[in-house]
């Protein structure tokens, strides 16, 4: 059944000159039948920068309104139109234009997961894989409001030693594994090393090895000595690893590291967004304009290491 479905979505890929964007979040089949997956940065150079005429983009909302925006002229689709992100959700323009007024000196840093709208009034946007060196790319001296991700920012203020001003949002997927949970999978497996993601709370960031986004990871993985390794976050990412390292060893670091969001795409539902251009994710222009300049800027700084 699933290889007749993958025939037909290729079939369609060509006929449409599509391509398929996928999270390294999403589901295994999901990452197997995509022309890119990637982290979030990734991803959204990728989608500023191929030569089709329609995305499927296998992720959640903001991601697809991420490539719309950075691609106006492809038709982006979002195969499930519910597949959100809490924590984007989290902070609206109007809740950051009153903080922007409280800190008016402020230049406003915004994870990439959060809303277009969000985006257009922020002065750049950063992914968990550049946030650091964004923030290091901002003049000495200027406060710095961070929004949504509190663990991401966290994560940045430590690392940078900058006066950044917190958003309380998080990620429900990352911030409510437990330390506990992350500590039995250790003492179950003594020699393997713990590969975090920023957006867990601190608890799980201080006891892990490495903090890394899950492009860091995968490319951590293939160049590390070690052969045992605990994955604090989402565990999609599992699927690559293992394909990537077939000698090595993976263990989710808790059973909680699952986006309900990233796993309602199917192939089903891939074929069907082909077929009958579901669901078209089209940023408003007066939106998409003020929000490219943050993500432009996003896009153009490289993380370091």
């Amino acid at each position: 059944m699933n290889e007749s479905i993958i025939e037909k979505i290729n079939t369609i890929k060509k006929k449409k000159n599509a391509i398929i964007l996928a999270h390294n979040y999403q589901t295994g089949e999901i990452q197997d039948i995509a022309d890119f997956t990637g982290d979030s940065l990734e991803l959204s150079r990728k989608a500023a920068d191929n030569s089709a005429d329609v995305i499927v983009f296998c992720g959640v909302l903001f991601m697809a309104e991420t490539a719309s925006i950075l691609s106006p002229n492809k038709t982006v689709l979002l195969p499930d139109k519910t597949a959100g992100c809490p924590m984007a959700d989290m902070i609206t323009a109007p809740q950051l234009a009153e903080l922007k007024q409280k800190y008016p000196d402020a230049v406003v840093v915004c994870y990439v997961n959060s809303s277009a709208q969000v985006k257009a009034i922020s002065d750049y946007c950063c992914t968990s894989s550049n946030a650091v060196d964004v923030v290091n790319s901002i003049e000495a001296g200027r406060k710095i409001i961070f929004v949504p991700d509190k663990n991401l920012g966290q994560y940045v203020k430590d690392r940078t030693g900058r006066d950044l001003v917190l958003w309380p949002g998080y990620c429900p997927t990352h911030h409510f594994a437990t330390i506990d949970a992350v500590k039995e999978i250790k003492n179950q497996h003594p020699d393997a090393m713990i590969l975090a993601h920023p957006e867990c709370p601190k608890e799980i960031r201080d006891f892990a090895d490495v903090l890394l986004s899950t492009g860091q990871m995968l490319k951590y993985v293939k160049n590390s000595a070690s052969q045992e390794f605990i994955i604090a976050t989402e565990i999609g990412i599992i699927h690559t690893l293992k394909k990537q390292n077939p000698g090595k060893i993976f263990y989710p670091a808790s059973e909680k590291f699952i986006c309900p969001n990233m796993k309602k795409i199917t192939i089903e539902k891939v074929l069907f967004a082909l077929e009958d251009n579901k669901f078209v994710i089209k940023v408003p222009d007066e939106i998409a304009e003020k929000a490219r300049k943050a993500l432009e800027r996003m896009v153009g700084i490289l993380p370091k290491g």
